[in-house]
């Protein structure tokens, strides 16, 4: 049996093993037929060449990452150990970096490497196409970086929209005026918010229209200039809405266009727009899209499975 030794020398090898040797583990699980044995700063690993090699290759990109970040995590383990190449977990430096100082001195930054792609698209391009399902931070990225243009004054107002048909809800049964009407709707968008400007700000800004979550009907007819743009919930928008939407794009603008297109509340026969726009836009300069995926769900761990047994499911079905 061959055997491999590494000493970890410039990194803290606690932090490095994780909690209870827990990043130990997470390696175990994916090299089942090597014995890894992690002691003081040094690991040995024994087993197959072959293996031992893939190892050693795997384990110098885990220790480049943690270099660069001072962390290492689940999702950040799972990424660089079923990556192809550096290019699919590997972002540059500044994509790392605080978004904004949130409410408390909270700091929030973009978690996973996609997400982090996400802030390099946005600041390349002037429209974004934020795709993935939930728990993958899509929208609180885009709210983030929305923040973080009006704090630095590149826009001057924020415009957060939603189509409002989800779960098969109408709005004429729910009580109350079109603010609260709407409020279940925008609620996602308020939370976000509310950990990244102070309640009485936030209020404040909601009054004098700096901020506006407004449902989709209230764009129509707008030019939407200096101002950063998110239209969460894309999937639900129909190819109207879309084009619509995507029309009101103003001077010194900047449109982020969210969706999970495996969650569509639209009636059957009716053609998402999100979908469509996805097809009808690739390759157009200018416009970025990113894909996030199961590994960049940053809720309870159990999402993480629910959202893999759930596309078992639909790709036997599908």
């Amino acid at each position: 049996m061959n055997e491999l030794i590494i000493e970890l020398t410039e990194i803290n090898p606690r932090e490095f093993f994780g909690l209870q040797n827990s990043n130990i583990q997470l390696l175990k699980k994916y090299f089942p037929k090597l014995k890894i044995v992690a002691r003081g700063s040094k690991l040995k690993v024994y087993g197959d060449e072959d293996m031992l090699e893939e190892f050693d290759m795997r384990l110098n990109m885990l220790l480049e990452h943690f270099g660069k970040y001072n962390k290492l995590d689940e999702n950040v383990i799972e990424r660089v150990l079923t990556s192809d190449s550096k290019a699919d977990y590997e972002t540059s430096a500044g994509s790392g970096e605080t978004l904004v100082h949130g409410v408390g001195g909270r700091l929030i930054k973009a978690q996973t490497a996609n997400q982090r792609k996400l802030v390099e698209l946005t600041n390349k391009n002037d429209m974004v196409f934020a795709i993935g399902p939930a728990g993958t931070g899509k929208t609180y990225t885009g709210v983030a970086l929305a923040v973080k243009a009006l704090k630095e004054k590149q826009v001057r107002r924020i415009i957060l929209t939603r189509p409002a048909v989800e779960a098969g809800e109408n709005l004429g049964f729910l009580p109350g005026d079109l603010k609260e009407k709407l409020d279940p709707y925008m609620q996602p968008l308020y939370d976000a918010l509310r950990d990244m400007i102070p309640a009485e700000k936030l209020e404040s800004f909601i009054e004098k229209g700096v901020i506006q979550i407004a449902p989709m009907a209230f764009m129509r007819g707008r030019t939407l200039d200096n101002a950063f743009v998110i239209l969460d919930e894309a999937q639900n928008t129909t190819h109207a809405q879309m084009k619509m939407f995507l029309t009101r794009m103003g001077k010194n603008a900047k449109f982020m266009i969210t969706g999970d297109p495996g969650q569509i509340d639209l009636p059957r026969r009716v053609t998402s727009g999100l979908k469509e726009a996805l097809l009808v836009l690739k390759g157009i300069s200018g416009i970025g899209i990113i894909h996030l995926d199961d590994k960049d769900v940053i809720r309870h761990k159990l999402v993480k499975k629910v959202i893999a047994a759930y596309k078992e499911i639909e790709n036997r079905n599908g």
